[in-house]
């Protein structure tokens, strides 16, 4: 069973939204990822304002910074 995920983003995010698709796959596989809008946490905000979209692993804190695709996203779950 792969980790759960965090996406980090927000709302009106273009590439937060194509991130989000490039995970769907992954997602009806099984994959759990709690979309997180960082306009919500001021420390959120300021840790990931630049990065964003981010996708981080919740039991080791790993992340995958953007641009990632499926096969990337894959490989980081593996590790």
């Amino acid at each position: 069973m792969p980790p759960e995920c965090q996406l980090f983003g927000t709302l009106g995010c273009h590439l937060c939204e194509v991130a989000e698709a490039e995970l769907m796959p992954l997602v009806e596989h099984g994959l759990l990822v709690e979309l997180v809008d960082i306009a919500e946490s001021d420390a959120q905000y300021q840790a990931y304002c630049l990065r964003i979209p981010v996708l981080r692993r919740a039991d080791t804190g790993a992340e995958l910074d953007w641009p990632f695709d499926t096969d990337q996203v894959v490989l980081f779950l593996r590790d």
